[in-house]
This record gives structure tokens, C-alpha cells and sequence, in this order.
């Protein structure tokens, strides 16, 4: 079953503070955090129910290089994988908490 890909439209903001902080840290650096978490999605897209449920009914799947997670669930309804948090592994996923809708 082809799933399609939505994400709320706070990621936006949580990938926007990741890169600002990378870049800080090394000029470039953002551009390589952005390609891993693209690296990360197109895996999670081809295999979602690979991923465990971590808290209700969403999943993580971590980048490879960057310690970062993307929170996700799969709706069924709709047919899509929804983001609904691009974060550091080490920030509190409750911090998602009212991202997820209930199960």
C-alpha cells in the first residue's frame, strides 16, 4: 500500500531552528542536517510499519549521523505517514504530545 507524506506545519519550524543552530556551529553543516533528514523520511517511507509505537499511536525513526528523531504516525483513513515532529533525541517527546491526535 503506497502511503502519501504530510506533516504538520510546526516541523517546519522545528527543522528551521535545527539548521539556524547547525549553521551556527559550522557554515554548511545545515545543508548536511537537511539531507540526512531527508535520508531519514525516504526510509521511513518505504518500510513505516517498520518502526515501532513509542507513545500512543506514533512512531520514531532516527537519522543516521545527526541525534534527531522524526515523529510520525500512519492514518489509515487518509492512507498517509503524517510528521508530526522533527526533534533532538535528547528533548522530551512529550513536547509532541499535542502534535498526535488521539488514538
Amino acid at each position: 500500500m503506497a502511503l502519501t507524506l504530510h506533516y504538520f506545519d510546526v516541523v517546519k519550524v522545528d527543522i528551521i531552528e535545527a539548521k539556524d543552530w547547525y549553521k551556527h556551529q559550522r557554515p554548511g553543516l545545515e545543508k548536511e542536517f537537511s539531507r540526512e533528514v531527508k535520508r531519514c523520511i525516504q526510509r521511513l517511507q518505504k518500510n513505516p510499519l517498520g518502526y515501532e509505537v513509542k507513545y500512543r499511536n506514533v512512531r520514531t525513526a532516527f537519522t543516521e549521523v545527526f541525534p534527531y528523531a522524526v515523529h510520525f504516525y500512519i492514518d489509515e483513513a487518509t492512507k498517509q505517514i503524517v510528521i508530526i515532529a522533527i526533534i533532538h533525541q535528547r528533548r522530551d517527546p512529550r513536547l509532541t504530545y499535542d502534535r498526535s491526535v488521539d488514538e
